[in-house]
């Protein structure tokens, strides 16, 4: 029998389960290529913006967030965009930009967690369902069933567990994969605002330099 054939076994299930299947790889290439595009060196990404920042230069700061991609740039440049403003404000203002960010890096995650869960369920499922039905026509023959008959009913309904296990497995695996990923960008961020406060301090950089970015940006 073919792969096609085996799976038509499954009945309506299989089709709720390949939808899942190509929602999760969906997901997960969507994601990889997203924080893919979001991985830079922040190491040196924070030594420019320090040095800038040393040196008044606010306006080239901002410019390098703006060049630099990924979420750790985007938030920085929030914090520096407050430069000159209490302590209070510019952690506020970190802090908010950071969570804008998470969300992003975070997003369609919820829903592949969802699938890792619910696709081996669907699988389940269906096994009982077939098993169920196996038995009604055990029960409607009378008993009167050879093992041939028995045992062909039998894993045509398995079929369904088979494929949500496929599809459960590696939607799992990969959620995890990703979650670290995330975890890292949340760690980046966390230590970049750190010492973003530690070099703004609330404290003014340079007020001529950082009235002009404020007329800049309208601030």
């Amino acid at each position: 029998m073919s792969i096609i054939s085996i799976l038509s076994k499954g009945g309506l299930l299989m089709v709720l389960i390949a939808i899942c299947s190509f929602i999760g790889a969906g997901i997960i290439v969507e994601r990889w290529l997203t924080l893919r595009r979001a991985r830079v060196n922040t190491g040196t990404l924070m030594n420019r913006v320090r040095q800038s920042l040393r040196g008044g230069e606010v306006g080239r700061a901002l410019d390098i967030c703006d060049e630099t991609p990924g979420p750790v740039a985007r938030m920085l440049k929030e914090g520096v965009l407050r430069a000159g403003a209490s302590r209070e404000l510019i952690r506020e203002t970190v802090e908010s930009a950071g969570k804008s960010e998470l969300y992003k890096l975070e997003r369609g995650l919820d829903s592949l967690a969802t699938i890792a869960g619910v696709a081996p369920l669907l699988g389940f499922l269906g096994t009982v369902t077939g098993m169920i039905r196996a038995f009604m026509d055990i029960q409607a023959l009378g008993g009167q069933v050879n093992a041939n008959v028995l045992a062909g009913g039998i894993w045509a309904a398995l079929v369904t567990t088979a494929a949500g296990l496929t599809v459960g497995i590696p939607a799992l695996i990969f959620y995890n994969w990703l979650v670290g990923k995330v975890r890292h960008f949340v760690f980046e961020m966390e230590r970049s605002s750190m010492e973003l406060l530690d070099l703004l301090g609330g404290e003014e950089v340079k007020t001529d330099a950082i009235r002009t970015v404020e007329a800049e940006h309208g601030l």
